[in-house]
């Protein structure tokens, strides 16, 4: 895709949540070959969020091109001092436009702010592109685990950022 301009907004409106988890299902399954329990996963993960979340210290970015939402992710409150990084993803058509780095470098600029020493996510080896974007930010791949999800063997990974 050419140079086109984004913008990230965490006002969520109706439509937002179901995106998150329409998008993850039909991405992952193209992608990756997961099948239906990994949205119902995503489905299962966003909804306290979209309940209960305090937006003092968790939040949802979601990026623009035009009306098109084409990426999302966001800091949910996790363990002791931490916050976990969630719901990451860019379309294929506005990967390489610098969306995916901007979305991380919103998080972690918002986890700073908000006091967060530490920040996790959970992945799965095989996302290359994110792998790449994490580590970038300074995240160290602290713990893999062989499993079976969503219909595939996969190797869940945990990445670690200390603030």
């Amino acid at each position: 895709m050419t140079s086109t301009a984004f913008t990230l907004r965490h006002e969520l409106r109706p439509g937002d949540i179901g995106w998150v988890v329409h998008r993850h299902g039909v991405l992952y399954a193209r992608e990756y070959g997961w099948d239906y329990r990994f949205e119902a996963y995503v489905a299962e993960t966003i909804v306290p969020f979209g309940l209960h979340h305090d937006p003092a210290r968790e939040r949802l970015w979601l990026a623009e091109i035009g009306e098109r939402i084409v990426g999302s992710i966001a800091i949910v409150s996790g363990q002791a001092d931490a916050a976990q990084l969630r719901w990451f993803l860019v379309e294929p058509d506005s990967r390489g436009m610098g969306i995916g780095r901007r979305l991380i470098d919103e998080t972690l600029a918002f986890c700073r702010a908000t006091g967060r020493r530490r920040v996790y996510l959970l992945t799965v080896t095989g996302l290359d592109a994110a792998a790449h974007l994490y580590t970038a930010a300074g995240f160290r791949l602290t713990e893999q685990i062989p499993a079976a999800r969503w219909g595939a063997e996969v190797v869940e990974e945990r990445y670690d950022l200390t603030l």
